[in-house]
């Protein structure tokens, strides 16, 4: 196999959007992950809308996961995932997880929010967004909520094109979320359908004739906007997702009863190849356009449907499946880390790690040690600071202890992670090992540690609570 070939990627990726209207999560999202089908994705990202966000509610999530997170991280991570970036705005969630095989070429990951709602000072709607690298090409994120009803449709693009223009981010290569190689938009996007009459919809629904309805589906009619026209969609070959009562697959027979509509969506944009002629910044468009013929990416919707199983909210939840055709800039981690000897809390315990490209290294970069099976960056047994605690260095080896007090006396299997401060992300991961279980008890006192770490950074802090 040769250079070209090895390094082109055909990855997967399952994504949900749901308006929870402030509902408790369900006891299992089996269907809506489709965690029976046999091939499994290489990336997971979740959007949801109106989670609950009650001022107990809310300060208890802000400082522990929410519920929601919660269940996602218990359910993907025994199955090898790990939450890689999560943003929350009010009622707003975006989650992001992937395969731990390819978190070490997730990269220059940041997240950022606009409010939309009433006067822009409540986060009841707006758009929540995450930005990486993924294996060098940029990709963005953006789960919105906005402007209901069904007369508010340029509302609601000129709500869209603010978060566009707004939202920024600290990188060179894509600083605004339309310099992104690809976008997918998604969300409560609230969008109905116009003229057709109550009688006439829930008519074409019955006898599942969607296509009926498509042309006076409000995102059709705004397509030729110029901020929409670059957006994909996949058919709407499922029922409209709202409105529902509650516990029901009924649409909803209040005395509003409120037409049914599209109104969570998922829309994708691949970047527009550069034109060099007319532009000031002709140098940065060659480079551009040489750069998307030389590392090609492809996206290519496997599946858009509904899900009708849940019936918690008014809102039925949306899932798009994607297939991602990418040839990567990079396979290689910049960092190489592995154990050294055996380790056990009998004695300290050395890592060995080896950068393998140049990356800018940080007095706050660390190294956790993680159980298999964690389920977040800052879901650490313990870490140890790369700088601080360096024992041995040369030009290609550097070793870093850990303390024996700090390594867990039940043993088990584990990974080393290196965080990088600067990059915000974790940049090498070690091979499974085994920390060896001390078989007599040990008539002490254990200190049991909680990891904690502020909302702005992921610098690690411990809290000790001592367990007898």
């Amino acid at each position: 196999m040769d250079e070209i070939t090895r390094l082109f990627g055909t990855l997967g990726l399952h994504m949900v959007t749901w308006n929870v209207a402030t509902a408790d999560p369900p006891d299992d999202v089996t269907s809506l992950l489709h965690l029976n089908s046999p091939k499994s994705p290489d990336l997971y990202v979740v959007g949801l809308q109106e989670v609950s966000s009650r001022p107990v509610r809310f300060v208890s999530d802000f400082v522990f996961e929410d519920p929601w997170s919660q269940l996602f991280m218990s359910t993907l991570a025994p199955r090898g995932y790990i939450k890689v970036s999560s943003i929350r705005m009010q009622g707003l969630l975006l989650l992001f997880f992937s395969k731990l095989e390819h978190v070490p070429f997730i990269r220059d990951i940041q997240a950022t929010y606009t409010r939309t709602g009433i006067f822009g000072y409540w986060g009841n709607k707006g758009g929540v967004s995450v930005h990486l690298s993924f294996y060098g090409h940029m990709l963005c994120f953006l789960n919105c909520h906005l402007a209901a009803h069904m007369n508010y449709a340029s509302e609601r693009v000129d709500e869209f094109e603010y978060i566009m223009d707004t939202q920024n981010f600290e990188c060179k290569k894509a600083p605004s979320i339309a310099d992104h190689r690809l976008v997918f938009w998604f969300g409560d996007l609230n969008f109905r359908i116009q003229d057709h009459g109550m009688h006439f919809v829930r008519s074409c629904i019955n006898d599942q004739k969607y296509e009926l309805l498509w042309s006076k589906d409000q995102v059709c009619h705004l397509k030729n906007h110029p901020m929409l026209q670059e957006f994909e969609e996949g058919p709407l070959d499922f029922p409209p997702t709202y409105k529902f009562d509650l516990n029901s697959d009924t649409y909803d027979s209040s005395g509003k009863k409120r037409k049914p509509a599209w109104t969570d969506r998922i829309l994708w944009r691949l970047r527009p190849k550069a034109s060099v002629s007319e532009d000031k910044n002709t140098l940065e468009k060659v480079k551009q356009l040489e750069e998307d013929e030389e590392y090609p990416l492809k996206t290519r919707q496997d599946l858009y449907t509904s899900n009708m199983e849940y019936k918690i909210s008014d809102h039925k939840p949306v899932i798009g499946i994607f297939t991602l055709e990418l040839r990567k800039m990079y396979e290689t981690p910049l960092v190489r880390l592995q154990p050294e000897g055996d380790w056990s809390a009998d004695i300290d315990s050395i890592i060995i790690y080896s950068p393998l490209q140049p990356f800018p290294s940080s007095s706050w970069d660390w190294i956790g040690l993680y159980k298999v099976g964690f389920t977040s960056v800052t879901d650490y047994i313990t870490y140890t600071w790369v700088k601080d605690d360096e024992v041995a260095f040369n030009e290609e080896i550097i070793q870093v202890y850990i303390s024996k007090e700090e390594i867990p006396v039940r043993g088990g299997e584990c990974v080393l992670c290196y965080y990088s401060s600067t990059l915000r992300c974790i940049i090498g991961i070690s091979e499974p090992f085994k920390v060896i279980k001390i078989v007599e008890a040990h008539n002490v006192l254990e200190c049991l540690y909680v990891p904690f770490h502020s909302a702005d950074s992921l610098i690690p802090i411990q809290v000790e609570f001592l367990v007898i």
